[in-house]
């Protein structure tokens, strides 16, 4: 009975030593409480679910830099309830400031849920921004359509002065007479097509845009304009502004492009049928 007793002695002195669950223990442990997958926990911390899982068996060297795992780590806490601080710091105990092998070059920041953007914010911000591009457009094509009707006012201001009768008295020692011997230029105030033609050659054809001059060559005998918009057009005789070759809307044609006829008004609105001085052309 003695030597049993002895031999049972050593016995009752070996210590117990309590297990301490890891970081990756808790973590784990915490995860499945909460009935979550790794694969919730990464969409909720945007780490990459490999990370998480060398967090959880302690398998550092699949790690990137301590101070990332450590940030990993505390996320990871974050999103199932556990202490972040705490955590930290017994996750730098476990690693004891190991270094890890460059190739671990991965750099990932870990996405705090508390921080993360809401998805509906996200949404709105990218509906509202759709609709401030949709806005803009129509309102910068608006503005576009606009400008030849605001060019429209000003390529008829000009008419009622040549047009009125005090201003161009018939007669030798009239204004018109006089400016009769300059130039005749056609300028286009809005987008205007316009024919020159002189003896039946043609001398200029094509769409004219506004500020855009064509002058009649001294050298034409009999020249004729045909334009499909006479409202767009703005001669001149010399200095002097002509009255109108024709009226707002209808075509003008075979209309006498010499300074006096164009002087005395002979482009008004029968510009549109043949006189007798052009029926031949």
């Amino acid at each position: 009975m003695a030597k049993r007793e002895v031999e049972d002695e050593p016995l009752d002195d070996e210590p117990i030593e309590a297990h301490v669950p890891t970081v990756g223990e808790r973590l784990k442990a915490a995860r499945e409480e909460k009935g979550l997958s790794l694969e919730d926990i990464a969409a909720q911390t945007r780490i990459p679910q490999r990370h998480l899982e060398s967090i959880e068996t302690a398998d550092w060297e699949k790690l990137p830099a301590p101070t990332y795992t450590a940030g990993f780590a505390k996320s990871y806490a974050s999103s199932v309830g556990l202490d972040r601080t705490e955590i930290g710091d017994q996750l730098r105990e476990e690693m004891g400031g190991q270094r890890f092998a460059s190739s671990q070059s991965e750099v990932i920041e870990a996405a705090d849920p508390a921080r993360t953007m809401p998805k509906w914010l996200v949404i709105s911000a990218v509906i509202a921004v759709i609709v401030l591009i949709i806005v803009m457009s129509v309102l910068n094509r608006r503005s576009l359509d606009q400008e030849p009707a605001a060019n429209t006012p000003a390529a008829t201001a000009p008419a009622p002065t040549p047009n009125a009768p005090p201003q161009q008295q018939p007669g030798p020692a009239s204004p018109a007479a006089a400016s009769a011997q300059g130039p005749v230029v056609l300028t286009a105030i809005a987008p205007a097509w316009v024919q020159v033609t002189d003896q039946g050659k043609t001398l200029f054809e094509g769409m004219m845009q506004p500020g855009q001059t064509y002058a009649v060559p001294p050298t034409a005998t009999a020249p004729l304009l045909k334009a499909g918009k006479p409202e767009a057009l703005k001669v001149t005789v010399g200095s002097a502004v002509a009255p109108p070759v024709g009226p707002p809307g209808k075509v003008a044609s075979k209309v006498s492009l010499k300074g006096a006829d164009l002087m005395r008004g002979g482009a008004q609105p029968d510009a549109t049928t043949p006189q007798p001085g052009v029926a031949g052309q």
